[in-house]
């Protein structure tokens, strides 16, 4: 698989191509690069290897990075994607880097592929030129929010799924499963506010120059990614309810299965006593009597009757 591709938009057809050499204007994407790959690019475009390695970390926070003597500009945001854990989707962050190479090239860097990338490599966006850069860089911040709002919803919904299910019977599976989706609720909105931080940055217009066709774009996702910091906390608010309701419930249904069990070792022990007594080797009533063991059975019966009918009065055989 080519983990590196670079596009070009045709000023002339205004037609986006996959293309294999390194013109100005292009877009270059790099999915988890070899090394090899990371040291072709740098060379062929001038820019430092650590631009290329610092969104390649997992840890990565979103962030503004700025080499003045070159002009080039490093944006790192985190994108939401969904990885496959046994027959789990966990829902997670991972970090996108996006280079503006002065006004020669365009460089968006990952770990893994990602839908946001591939929307632009399918064509699905719309006004969207490799050489303009910082359009670009807004229609990525605009997608982006726009998925996160996508995966909160799918969160939402598999959370009611999951709480469907508890109703009818506590299986293990789905708790770990809204346990699961919140820890995902958590890395959205943690990613999610960093990513306001970058976008506000970048709204000031002392990074990148602000074009004002492309200026609406970006207000348009910092709205979407401000909505979506408010979704993911409502929900993470809603999860971690419906997680200490549950809780509280299956301790309450331990307890009364301990309390059951407990009452029925009461009513046990009352015949086994009983025939413990009668079997002792000493002088017992009616040990002699051909009746004797017809009366020990209804003795038994009786006392087991009546403290029955004590633990049920006393609300401990429900």
């Amino acid at each position: 698989m080519d983990l590196l591709k670079i596009y070009n938009t045709d000023i002339e057809t205004n037609k986006i191509e996959e293309i294999k050499e390194f013109k100005k204007g292009a877009w270059i994407n790099l999915v988890n690069p070899s090394e090899s790959e990371i040291k072709k690019v740098c060379e062929n475009i001038q820019i430092e290897e650590d631009f290329i390695r610092y969104a390649l970390d997992y840890e990565e926070k979103a962030r503004i990075d700025q080499e003045e003597d070159d002009n080039t500009i490093l944006f790192i945001v985190d994108v939401p994607i969904i990885e496959k854990s046994e027959d789990t989707e966990i829902y997670t962050t991972m970090p996108l880097g996006m280079i503006v190479v002065r006004d020669d090239f365009f460089v968006t860097v990952s770990l893994k592929k990602n839908k946001i990338i591939e929307d632009f490599e399918k064509k699905k966006i719309k006004n969207f030129q490799t050489y303009k850069k910082t359009r670009f860089i807004f229609q990525i911040l605009y997608l982006n929010s726009s998925y996160y709002l996508s995966y909160l919803k799918q969160i939402n919904k598999e959370t009611e799924i999951a709480e469907y299910i508890l109703k009818n019977s506590m299986k293990n599976k789905e708790l770990l499963k809204l346990l699961s989706l919140e820890k995902g609720l958590v890395y959205f909105t943690t990613s999610l506010k960093s990513n306001e931080l970058v976008m506000e940055k970048t709204m000031r217009g002392k990074i990148i120059k602000l074009y004002e066709d492309d200026e609406e774009i970006l207000e348009d996702a910092i709205t979407e990614n401000r909505q979506a910091i408010e979704m993911a906390q409502i929900y993470s608010n809603i999860l971690n309810g419906t997680m200490d309701a549950y809780a509280s419930i299956i301790s309450n249904n331990l307890n009364g299965v301990m309390k059951f069990l407990t009452s029925i070792t009461i009513v046990l022990a009352v015949p086994t006593m009983i025939s413990s007594f009668w079997g002792m080797n000493v002088g017992l009533p009616l040990q002699n009597s051909p009746y004797g063991f017809v009366a020990m059975i209804l003795v038994s019966v009786i006392l087991t009757l009546l403290v029955t009918y004590w633990l049920k009065k006393k609300d401990m055989l429900d």
